[in-house]
């Protein structure tokens, strides 16, 4: 497998763009121009805001946002999954050594 990068077209906004693409990234490329390209014209469709730069700054501050939100998830998730298996290993070692205790 070549590691040359590769031209990939995407459209965004009524536009064109020439992106170099790593081997193997094509799909993910496009996928996510195709999402940029909707989050753009969302902000275009709502009127609010006037200029593509400005809806491309938008669009990158929402991405960014949606993207620290699921991080920010992601590490309290993993954060109750290790308190939750704490306790859980805590319980077992109890029932653990109360059993040993009927042993004897």
């Amino acid at each position: 497998m070549s590691n040359e990068l590769e031209t990939v077209r995407v459209h965004i906004l009524d536009k064109d763009y020439q992106v170099a693409c790593p081997p193997g990234q094509r799909e993910s490329l496009l996928e996510s121009a195709n999402y940029l390209d909707q989050q753009m014209r969302a902000i275009r469709q709502s009127g609010k805001v006037i200029g593509v730069e400005r809806i491309a700054v938008m669009a990158a501050l929402n991405i960014s946002h949606e993207l620290l939100q699921q991080g920010h998830t992601t590490e309290k998730n993993t954060h109750d999954l290790g308190e939750r298996l704490r306790k859980l290993s805590t319980r077992l070692d109890d029932t653990i050594s109360s059993f040993r205790q009927m042993e004897m």
